[in-house]
């Protein structure tokens, strides 16, 4: 596999907002293309959506609050000391992440950092009608790395300005060497200057894994009307 085309510095003019600007490289491609990956939560938490009488999350019977309870006890007898959940912020497959992979634990659905970028990408991925695949993408790294043997303190600072680069470097070239994938010399630069450039790399390509039937199977525990993300496995 190569990567054809990738586009950088995105950004609004005077009467063109960024998200046009979007929507019309997407548009560009979007009779040949299958999927849109997405390093944001693409689903809100229940609560946001709930119409039912609230009794408080505390005594709440729904089976996404049950879910998140579950795990929330399941390491009450971690040393670690945690936060009480909060499921106006949080969603089941945030606490699952939190729970089974604490070092690459993701910030909640709507927390501080991610709320205007969730809507943003509800609003991106409904407009264009393409069936969305959501990817955290330092979760992506850790697992792709841990599989091609890449030593963890590389991929812990990957994202670092102190580091990042060199730990850039080191993965792009497992993916060219051990993986396969064929880079052109300015967007490998690119991938390695730009850690955006290189995040949504990593999206595409878990894309392209779970299309593959190479990611993580769902949790079957996980409620019905919650949403899973990509995760791969090599």
């Amino acid at each position: 596999m190569f990567l054809s085309k990738l586009i950088d510095k995105i950004k609004a003019e005077e009467f063109i907002s960024a998200d046009l600007k979007i929507h019309e490289i997407l548009g560009q491609y979007q009779s040949e293309a299958e999927a849109l990956a997405i390093d944001v939560p693409l689903q809100l938490p229940v609560c946001l959506t709930c119409a039912l009488p609230c009794p408080g999350y505390e005594a709440c019977g729904e089976p996404e609050i049950r879910y998140i309870h579950h795990l929330y006890h399941q390491n009450e007898d971690k040393k670690k000391p945690r936060k009480l959940f909060t499921p106006y912020t949080q969603r089941c497959v945030d606490a699952y992440l939190a729970h089974y992979y604490g070092e690459q634990e993701p910030h909640h659905a709507m927390g501080a950092n991610l709320a205007p970028l969730t809507a943003r990408a509800r609003f991106i991925s409904r407009r264009l009608g393409l069936p969305s695949v959501e990817v955290f993408p330092r979760l992506s790294v850790w697992t792709l790395g841990n599989s091609l043997k890449i030593n963890k303190s590389t991929l812990r600072v990957y994202r670092n300005s102190i580091g990042g680069e060199d730990a850039r470097e080191i993965l792009i070239r497992a993916f060219a060497d051990q993986l396969g994938v064929f880079f052109y010399e300015q967007d490998r630069r690119m991938l390695i200057e730009n850690n955006h450039a290189f995040e949504a790399f990593i999206c595409a390509f878990t894309a392209m894994l779970q299309a593959d039937g190479r990611v993580e199977k769902r949790p079957r525990d996980l409620p019905k009307s919650q949403s899973w993300l990509a995760i791969p496995q090599l």
